[in-house]
């Protein structure tokens, strides 16, 4: 399988496999019960963004641009969530069927912010183009599906993360890093809060309103908040992974031997799965010597167990070392490859979904309706379906008061789930919740009695496509 340094020899060792395929399965061990405390007020604010993933900070963002003292609290030391320190770095579809940018405002802002040497993707000529040779060349960059070209570029993450951060700071964004939240602040159906630790203690952040971008919901669940879990086995929404970059490849040599050998890279394909199993092929990044995997992915793990989370995240270590020692091998461009990076966050893509006001639905793909209360625009999966109208209801829990939901958790089905938790629609959400949640801190009301009308027109200031008769902002 290739020359291997000691280091990753380690990982096909029969011992360590051994312990890698055990699945834990841990059950209470009995209880305690804990001494009441006085736990500190850390900061007062009109709205409280809790997890920096891509939603999170498209609502930070929004409310502090829309006059709202915003606290954004994240757990890790950067910005962005999965966008960047779980390497999806390919941002999936922002225009529609025909080529039309429908995912804009904040999305375009952070796409024109990264500059031409962190994005790799067609250019804006080409977006909606159906000729079979443009579509042939980007279809192996992850750009064109169906015969379409569409804008879904591959970016730099670490150039991200410092957008994210400048974006927040130009903003007024109050930012608190290393931080997780533990526990909502709620009484009598309503949200004030939250409580967080950190290696300062425990502390709780009161808020008008707090806004769960947390990725599984996990601040609408504690507070009370109807979710739904269900999943469809035989799609990857529910998969878990960790992300991972080669370097030292030469990605052009890659793509050619895709393209000119494709009983080569048949036989390659299922050489790999023969002698790996679960096994994966690369997609571009935004530079030619560096190549990203996004999986193997791994089903049957919950998002919301923390074994099953730590087992996921040794199999997918072993997944790429097995990667590494079989392309170096084989496949054409990789004979140099190293291990770049690792992900630092695992990739989970579902854990729960909203029961919400409202919810996106399968059965309304077809018809292609309109919401009254539209937030946002998201292309559908296909050119079969005309584009997604996604709800306010979708973000407004069905019954707690005092949050709303942006990101992969928001209301939908099983389907709708599979583009919704994707990082474009994820900006969509958490700009309209941020929004939405500075307009209801302002009004003095709760956010589902914003006016919708209103929130429609303040979005389409912001450069948000709707399909509203309002675009200006009522007095």
């Amino acid at each position: 399988m290739g020359t291997l340094t000691a280091e990753e020899r380690y990982f096909f060792r029969s011992d360590v496999n051994a312990r890698l395929s055990e699945r834990k399965k841990r059950t209470p061990q009995g209880h305690i019960t804990e001494a009441a405390r006085d736990t500190p007020v850390h900061e007062r604010c009109d709205v409280l963004v809790l997890g920096g993933g891509p939603s999170g900070v498209a609502a930070a963002v929004a409310a502090a641009r829309s006059g709202a003292h915003v606290v954004l609290l994240e757990r890790y030391n950067h910005l962005g969530g999965l966008s960047t320190g779980g390497l999806v770095i390919w941002i999936d579809r922002m225009t529609d069927w025909q080529g039309e940018p429908v995912i804009q405002g904040l999305a375009a802002e952070f796409m024109d912010r990264l500059g031409t040497d962190a994005v790799a993707g067609p250019p804006r000529k080409d977006w909606g183009s159906q000729d079979p040779d443009a579509a042939a060349h980007w279809g192996l960059r992850t750009a064109a599906f169906h015969g379409v070209v569409t804008h879904s570029p591959t970016i730099d993450p670490e150039i991200l993360k410092g957008v994210y951060h400048q974006m927040a700071r130009e903003a007024g964004v109050d930012l608190i890093l290393h931080g997780w939240m533990v526990a909502p602040i709620a009484e009598a159906g309503r949200v004030k809060g939250a409580v967080f630790e950190s290696k300062q203690g425990r502390r709780a952040i009161l808020a008008k309103v707090v806004v769960d971008t947390t990725g599984e919901g996990d601040f609408y669940a504690a507070a009370g908040a109807a979710f739904d879990s269900d999943i469809d086995t035989h799609e990857i929404h529910h998969c878990i992974n960790t992300s991972w970059l080669f370097a030292g490849v030469d990605m052009q040599r890659w793509l050619e031997f895709r393209a000119r050998q494709p009983e080569a890279f048949s036989g390659f394909m299922a050489r790999g799965r023969e002698e790996i199993g679960s096994f994966e092929k690369p997609i571009v990044s935004w530079r030619n010597d560096v190549a990203t995997f996004l999986g193997p992915r791994k089903s049957g793990f919950s998002a919301l167990d923390v074994d099953e989370m730590t087992q996921v995240e040794w199999e997918s270590r072993k997944s790429m070392a097995e990667h590494l020692a079989f392309y170096r091998a084989h496949a054409p461009g990789f004979e140099h490859a190293w291990i770049m990076l690792m992900a630092p966050q695992i990739g989970t893509r579902h854990g729960r979904r909203l029961v919400g006001v409202k919810r996106v639905l399968r059965s309304g793909w077809d018809a292609g309706a309109v919401e009254d209360d539209e937030i946002g625009i998201s292309p559908s999966p296909s050119p079969r379906f005309p584009n997604i109208s996604v709800p306010y209801g979708a973000l407004v829990p069905e019954t707690l008061d005092g949050v709303l939901a942006a990101g992969k958790h928001i209301a939908c089905d099983t389907n709708s789930h599979g583009f919704l938790r994707e990082i474009p629609q994820c900006w969509l959400t958490g700009q309209a919740a941020g929004t939405a949640a500075a307009l209801a801190a302002d009004s003095g009301v709760l956010p589902r009695d914003v006016d919708v009308k209103r929130l429609q027109a303040l979005l389409s200031a912001q450069g948000v496509p709707l399909r509203q008769a309002s675009v200006t902002v009522p007095a």
